[in-house]
């Protein structure tokens, strides 16, 4: 994208990216600090988008390595310690979106079929914490399952049953069960947010029902215009929270993402050019700016914020066949049908 990112800086922030990777594969959040599955995956896929293919297998073949029998991950490791053993749906769901973006990306089968039964595995542990209503608990722990569901976590898992359901497709091993969990999904982030615990002060709560795929046409563009003026500060990207002079890369980033799957490009860009004074000269991002004062906060240059740069980039700028990766993310409307609350809605009561 001239004037804003070249191809050679995009190269250079994923080798930056790969200089936090760890001997085992594992991608922290920065040098020595904790490794979480779903960020791990993210900056995994910006490897893949710019060709840095030993590095993206490194990563993915830790995923591979380290999930539990039951299909998940911890939550949380720092090295080889594990600091929280429990499990995050949306974390765990996420493998299905970095399996289908390299499969769009490198079309390397071997791969694809090598991440299928991790996959499998992943997102039947996950539907496993399906609500009645459609919604997903988004974690379970010792004492069990956490019967609370988080609107950015379901959101994003829609994404990744999306993919799920693809590559299930691709490999010709239907998994019709998958295609009803996430048509309930998505009709419960349409139709019934009292299902969701409420946390309306994070941006994220704001634009992930359209990032995952599950809103779009007017519903996304109201959803959109009626929190704008909360979120967006001109010129510089987008709160992470509504009441904190603070911008955040990662979410300016994702709303680039958003923003284009609406097919609202000029705001796309402009967004994405906006956020460019978080780049360090070493080509990572820092993760975000109180611009209340001028400082970074916190401290730190994030891979998972680099690597939300670089799929925003590609899906600007069209470099790779996985640039529509969160453009394709919602149903087609074929699919969708009606999605009204009537015989086929369980969250009113109806059962299928």
């Amino acid at each position: 994208m001239p004037g804003v990112l070249t191809a050679e800086q995009a190269v250079q922030t994923g080798r930056a990216i790969a200089a936090m990777q760890e001997p085992s594969g594992a991608i922290p959040w920065f040098p020595g600090g904790q490794t979480d599955p779903w960020d791990h995956l993210e900056s995994a896929m910006a490897l893949t988008t710019l060709g840095l293919d030993e590095e993206a297998d490194a990563a993915l073949e830790w995923s591979l390595r380290t999930q539990r029998a039951d299909g998940s991950w911890p939550i949380q490791v720092r090295g080889t310690t594990v600091e929280n053993a429990g499990t995050d749906s949306n974390f765990c769901a996420y493998l299905a979106v970095a399996a289908w973006h390299q499969h769009l990306v490198r079309g390397d089968a071997a791969r694809t079929a090598r991440l299928w039964p991790a996959v499998r595995a992943a997102i039947d542990l996950v539907l496993q914490l399906q609500a009645p209503g459609g919604e997903i608990y988004w974690a379970r722990g010792p004492g069990g399952m956490l019967t609370e569901a988080l609107l950015t976590g379901s959101a994003s898992i829609h994404q990744s049953l999306r993919c799920a359901v693809l590559l299930a497709e691709e490999l010709d091993d239907p998994q019709p069960e998958w295609e009803v969990a996430l048509y309930h999904l998505g009709h419960a982030l349409r139709r019934h947010p009292e299902a969701f615990t409420p946390k309306p002060e994070f941006s994220m709560d704001w634009y992930y029902p359209v990032l995952g795929g599950a809103v779009r046409g007017e519903q996304a563009a109201e959803l959109i215009a009626e929190r704008w003026d909360d979120f967006v500060v001109a010129g510089l990207g987008i709160r992470c929270v509504d009441h904190k002079p603070w911008v955040t890369g990662a979410e300016t980033c994702e709303l680039v993402l958003a923003l284009d799957a609406m097919g609202r490009r000029g705001q796309a860009l402009e967004l994405f050019t906006n956020m460019q004074h978080l780049r360090d000269p070493d080509g990572s991002y820092w993760t975000g700016l109180v611009y209340a004062d001028g400082k970074r906060w916190p401290e730190e240059k994030s891979s998972w914020t680099s690597a939300a740069v670089i799929l925003a980039a590609d899906a600007l700028s069209g470099a790779t066949p996985g640039a529509g990766l969160f453009r394709d993310a919602a149903l087609p409307a074929a699919e969708l049908g009606p999605d009204s609350c009537g015989d086929h809605c369980y969250a009113s009561g109806s059962p299928v």
